[in-house]
């Protein structure tokens, strides 16, 4: 419990002594900007409509259960809670409310952990069954002023077992006027049968832009100027957690000593700066390996964890894969950012992007492993270079199947690789074209045709899609109405790759049921049938006639796809 009040908002400050008393003690802005109303309360609307509907009409539980990561308001909440259950109003008359006013006894007491009848207790250092006991003999009083008597019980999942089965029946079944919230980050490690007690609230993370949003308006408050990018930074390295990112916070604007730039928090946090990470992958992709190990070596001389880096590429990478898939715009990516990540995804394919992210994944686990860092880092780069070189199994398999290895060359030798786009540029024109791009087609005219194209381009999963999952509804040259229940990403990815692959926009609509039957079942049909005509031969009747047992199979036995 705090020994001074822990108000949440400027102008709820306690007031200071008077003129003779000296400087006000500084409080982080991690306890200064602590909720102290649920409409201060970050992220948690479903909970807040909940327990708002509940007060107002008198469905009070006897006990709740609030989990999520640290930092995103549990005991804040619970101590929400006992004031809205134990406000009086200013006048002194009012009851139960989702709005406590913040300025009655109970409200003011509370906020300052100082009201009699609602306890606090540790967990995590009173574990045993003594500590619970005492909560049991104290529940059988009367509260002394309050409305209710609230325990709240701070993580809780560190009671011991015999702690937990003290207090099940009094968790149960609490006198009227007791209530109980229990907070824990493990809800895991909380028995069932104390879950089975409680009405369990999930607090969620809190986006990283109402994250960015409520930093730059605390920096507002604290006269403190800060770029929009730094405030990014500090809430996507928050995790979702509000308590995380006002430390962060408060640290940079100590470690910058005036306004808090980009810059400065990537030197705090350690961090990647993102223009030279996608530099760095452009590097890779042409296969520039001295350019890259140099860029590795600056990075490392500056401080940056070979680990952070690793982590960089792969968020890196992902993003690229995400955009690929669903474009949309990311408030927290510049419109340099985003025009680079149109043109990776352009130039990209998802074989690609998968191959970089497996291998990137491999480095990662090697750099945290690895008695050198830098040397494992430095290794899985070379590994990524040596990878972007080489073709991809589909095209190795389309070599062979043309005529053989002798065929086959690489794509682009690291010396004439094009040069990779640096952190000003404002385009990605400099990523390589992947080593399967192939000359435009002539537009199909049947879905036999499109997927006969997908087999011949590698998309061996699409081609599926198309002959085992589609059912032709109408066709015409660059649109046609195809039925199936085929997921969102691989419609879209069809319609792109014809598009790309004909040099014509193709509008392809899907629906639930309708159309023919699938290629595969065509093509089985027509197999059987051809089949059965075979077995209808006289020259076939006889051989069978001659040979008692024999019967005739088809040459391949397994359907093509």
């Amino acid at each position: 419990m705090s020994d001074e009040m822990d108000f949440a908002l400027p102008g709820m400050e306690p007031p200071t002594a008077g003129p003779t008393a000296g400087p006000a003690a500084y409080r982080v802005l991690a306890r200064k900007y602590r909720p102290a109303s649920f409409d201060t309360l970050l992220g948690q609307e479903a909970m807040v409509q909940t327990l708002g509907n509940a007060i107002a009409r008198g469905r009070l539980a006897q006990a709740w259960l609030l989990t999520g990561v640290r930092g995103v308001g549990k005991t804040s909440t619970a101590r929400i809670i006992a004031k809205a259950l134990n406000c009086v109003g200013a006048d002194g008359q009012g009851g139960p409310t989702i709005s406590p006013c913040g300025v009655c006894e109970p409200c003011i007491s509370i906020a300052a952990g100082q009201h009699i009848d609602v306890i606090e207790m540790d967990a995590a250092s009173n574990t045993g069954v003594d500590d619970v006991r005492e909560i049991i003999e104290g529940v059988r009083y009367a509260s002394v002023s309050a409305r209710y008597k609230i325990h709240i019980i701070d993580e809780v999942h560190m009671l011991s077992k015999a702690a937990f089965n003290a207090l099940l029946k009094t968790l149960e079944e609490p006198p009227p006027n007791v209530k109980f919230i229990l907070a824990t980050t493990e809800v895991a490690k909380v028995p069932l049968t104390v879950l089975s007690r409680c009405q369990r609230f999930d607090l969620r993370r809190v986006p990283a832009d109402t994250l960015t949003a409520h930093f730059a308006d605390i920096a507002v408050r604290e006269g403190v100027e800060a770029e929009t990018d730094a405030l990014a930074l500090i809430a996507r390295a928050a995790e979702g957690s509000v308590r995380d990112g006002l430390s962060m916070l408060d640290q940079a604007i100590a470690h910058a000593g005036g306004g808090v730039t980009a810059a400065a928090v990537r030197e705090m946090l350690g961090l990647a700066d993102r223009g030279m990470v996608r530099a760095l992958l452009g590097k890779a992709l042409a296969g520039d390996a001295p350019a890259a190990l140099a860029m590795i070596s600056e990075q490392y001389d500056l401080g940056l964890d070979p680990e952070n880096l690793l982590r960089a590429l792969l968020e890196l990478v992902h993003g690229i894969t995400r955009y690929r898939i669903a474009p949309r715009p990311d408030l927290s990516l510049s419109a340099e950012e985003q025009a680079e990540f149109a043109g990776w995804a352009q130039h990209l394919s998802f074989p690609r992007l998968h191959s970089l992210w497996q291998l990137l994944l491999k480095g990662l686990g090697e750099v945290q492993s690895a008695p050198v860092p830098l040397q494992a880092a430095e290794m899985a780069l070379l590994r990524l270079i040596h990878a972007a070189d080489m073709p991809d199994p589909g095209t190795l398999i389309r070599q062979l199947r043309e005529g053989g290895m002798a065929q086959s060359a690489p794509a682009a030798a690291p010396a004439a690789a094009p040069e990779a786009a640096e952190p000003q540029a404002s385009t990605p024109a400099s990523v390589p074209a992947p080593a399967t791009a192939l000359e435009a087609v002539s537009v199909p005219t049947g879905l036999a045709e499109v997927a006969a194209l997908f087999r011949a381009r590698n998309e061996a999963r699409l081609a599926h899609v198309l002959t085992d999952e589609a059912r032709l509804v109408a066709f015409a040259p660059g649109a046609m109405t195809l039925a199936g229940t085929v997921s969102k990403e691989h419609q879209l990815a069809i319609a792109r790759y014809l598009s790309d692959w004909t040099g014509q926009t193709w509008q392809i609509d899907w629906q639930a049921n309708g159309g023919v039957a699938t290629l595969h079942e065509q093509g089985r049909a027509a197999a059987a049938a051809t089949l059965a005509a075979m077995r209808e031969d006289p020259l076939a009747r006889a051989l069978i006639d001659s040979f008692p047992g024999a019967e005739i199979e088809p040459r391949n036995s397994h359907a093509q796809s």
